[in-house]
């Protein structure tokens, strides 16, 4: 008996319900830092700073149902905005299966277990500030936003997943 393919490995991002859609993030609170893009240039910094409404100790936002009311510049994010947004973090599923990548082995819905993605360096548990309390956003630039942790093992590779996008 053959086992039937995770929806991530045989839908697009378009075809899934919003149920399959929501179980792609990982909780690791990486989009939800602020980001400060040069204007004469267009190069994009990340910050240490969560938003107001990101518990930094969980990683998890306090009031996702409202988020975009409580803070209007919060993006909803979709199939359509990915290709338009180029502030992901390398981490994220969204982006990994839109590139054609397949999900990472600590990601939640491969694992089994939220907490992997904490035991991969991955989310933020523990080390932001709030946008309350950060003052200057120049003076918390951080590097390791945007990139892969070392924990988290490789990047999946490219290859021919039915859910990128084209």
């Amino acid at each position: 008996m053959s086992e039937v393919p995770p929806f991530w490995k045989t839908k697009t991002l378009e075809a899934m319900t919003d149920s399959e859609w929501e179980s792609l993030c990982d909780g690791c609170g990486r989009c939800c830092l602020h980001k400060l893009r040069e204007e004469d240039t267009e190069r994009l910094h990340h910050t240490e700073i969560a938003c107001r409404l990101l518990n930094p100790a969980t990683a998890r936002c306090t009031d996702y149902a409202n988020r975009k009311r409580r803070v209007p510049d919060c993006i909803r994010l979709t199939p359509k905005r990915l290709r338009s947004i180029d502030w992901l973090p390398p981490t994220c599923a969204y982006r990994l299966l839109a590139e054609g990548r397949d999900l990472p082995s600590w990601h939640p819905l491969v694992s089994g277990d939220p907490e992997s993605v904490v035991r991969a360096g991955v989310s933020v548990r523990g080390r932001v500030i709030s946008e309350r309390e950060a003052g200057a956003h120049e003076d918390h630039i951080a590097t390791w936003p945007g990139n892969w942790p070392r924990r988290a093992g490789t990047k999946p590779a490219i290859g021919s997943l039915q859910g990128s996008l084209p």
